[in-house]
């Protein structure tokens, strides 16, 4: 008999924008499914309609893409099991759910969410764990009573006829076996009273009739896990494999990962400028182990590695550090016209170049980036490092910056009016020509050529920290470097 296929699923909630934990549950899901040569499923889970953002959908499909993570069968590509939207699957968890009642193995509840309120206060105030949750009240409930409540227009939830004695096993790829008391679960709600299914439900029986052969999720979902076993042996159903991935840490590894330590949507790391390479190389390497030292992999290459084996139980600091340096790698391994390519949107969001962009603009762009390449950590830095190749005119330079140490504004006016004659009869503006111009203006003055530069740096970018001065000021031109140089000529004499 062959081997069954492998068929994963990455299945989201559109309640917000896509978490990054969630991206590497898809990165870890998209890589087994590759290794296997199986399928990758992409699945909406979208029954909180009290939750539910249309634009959640749309970031969580973009950014999956984005990362290069495409799917098999999902909402858009279609498939031999959908439709993959739950909303679209109603009427068969609703058949689902009352098949469970028929067979004695769920029941209709009527309570109100007063008297539900009131039995969690109850409780809370009494500090017993053990007696948390559902307390059954409807589990037994007369036929005549179920009758005269309907007729009375009471639309009832149905719960779940969790077995009152025993124990559970669940088996995790990851972690082995664990037991869990029957008594500590409480009869859980499978279809609520609007004819949407809670998640334990829909999450169960579409995984069936999807074919999953494997869970990979969140660890949070551990404690879920035994109503998800007890679900599959009520339907007669073999389990799917299930695979728990560690948790994400803070970067200083205390305390769960969240938004008070900076971004954890992928949105907002798109937005910061990191690669999708870098992110996708980061995320596989937060929680598992390569089988040897190796730290960079593309997308392809880890699919042919990666093994759920190597996936560790143990909690996993988010260091950002890594992740930038990551990030700094993916950039420097760019072509320049790759590279500019990447760093023009944020160029354009920030106006420094037209939408579209002219192709003229766009080679000076090329001409820029092995200037910047080697600095450059995030994309979003674009602006900030280059902006002054960019702009036609840069913002007056403070007058302190222009003055080097030991010298006064008098003697670096001169300087620079110096250098502005001497590079106005520069014909080949190029980064030699004008270090050669330039070292010998400096000799021929009997000053240092750090005393010469530093105020040469400034007047033409504004900075104090650039690429090399002649390459920059060679990419910048001589129109603009001469009228920079006597503007801030102009500034050291007050005008």
């Amino acid at each position: 008999m062959a081997e069954e296929k492998v068929r994963v699923r990455f299945a989201p909630s559109p309640t917000g924008y896509l978490h990054i934990g969630g991206a590497r549950t898809a990165l870890y899901n998209r890589l087994l499914a590759g290794k296997k040569k199986g399928f990758f499923l992409l699945r909406i889970e979208d029954t909180d309609r009290s939750r539910y953002l249309p634009e959640a959908l749309d970031d969580i499909m973009t950014g999956l893409k984005w990362l290069g993570l495409e799917w098999d069968e999902g909402p858009d590509v279609g498939g031999p099991v959908g439709p993959y939207q739950q909303s679209e699957r109603i009427p068969l968890y609703q058949k689902y759910a009352r098949q469970l009642v028929e067979e004695g193995k769920a029941y209709y509840c009527f309570c109100s969410p007063e008297r539900l309120q009131a039995l969690r206060q109850r409780q809370e105030a009494a500090k017993d764990p053990a007696g948390y949750g559902y307390d059954g009240h409807c589990r037994d409930l007369p036929e005549e009573e179920q009758e005269k409540y309907i007729a009375e227009g009471r639309k009832p939830v149905i719960r779940f006829k969790m077995p009152r004695e025993g124990k559970v096993r669940v088996v995790d790829a990851l972690r082995g076996e664990m037991i869990f008391d029957l008594q500590t679960l409480d009869d859980f709600v499978l279809l609520k009273s609007d004819g949407f299914p809670t998640y334990h439900l829909a999450n169960v029986v579409d995984d069936h009739l999807m074919k999953i052969t494997h869970v990979m999720r969140g660890d949070e979902w551990i404690a879920s896990t035994p109503r998800h076993v007890l679900l599959y042996q009520a339907f007669g159903w073999e389990a799917p494999v299930f695979l728990h991935l560690p948790v994400l840490l803070s970067p200083d590894g205390k305390g769960k990962l969240s938004k008070r330590h900076g971004a954890t949507s992928l949105r907002e790391f798109r937005e910061k400028g990191y690669l999708p390479e870098a992110l996708n190389n980061f995320l596989l390497l937060l929680g598992w182990h390569p089988p040897d030292d190796r730290e960079l992999f593309t997308l392809e290459e880890a699919m042919e590695v990666f093994s759920p084996e190597r996936i560790s139980t143990s909690p996993v600091a988010f260091s950002l550090d890594k992740l930038n340096w990551f990030n700094g790698v993916y950039i420097r391994k760019l072509t320049p016209e790759e590279l500019a390519a990447r760093v023009l949107p944020f160029l354009q969001k920030d106006g420094l170049l037209p939408e579209p962009c002219p192709p003229e603009r766009f080679n000076y762009l090329v001409r820029i980036m092995p200037l910047v390449q080697e600095r450059l950590k995030l994309l979003s830095e674009i602006t900030e490092m280059a902006g002054y190749f960019l702009r036609e005119e840069i913002p007056p330079p403070p007058r302190e910056l222009l003055i080097p140490k030991k010298s006064t504004a008098d003697q670096t006016r001169l300087l620079l009016i110096e250098a502005e004659k001497e590079l106005a009869k520069v014909d080949d503006f190029s980064s030699e020509t004008l270090e050669t111009a330039l070292r010998r203006l400096a000799a021929s003055l009997g000053v240092k050529p750090g005393t010469f530069f530093m105020p040469l740096r400034v007047a033409v970018t504004g900075k104090t920290a650039t690429p090399g001065l002649f390459e920059t000021m060679a990419v910048i031109g001589k129109e603009r470097v001469l009228r920079r140089i006597r503007a801030a000529a102009g500034i050291l004499a007050g005008d």
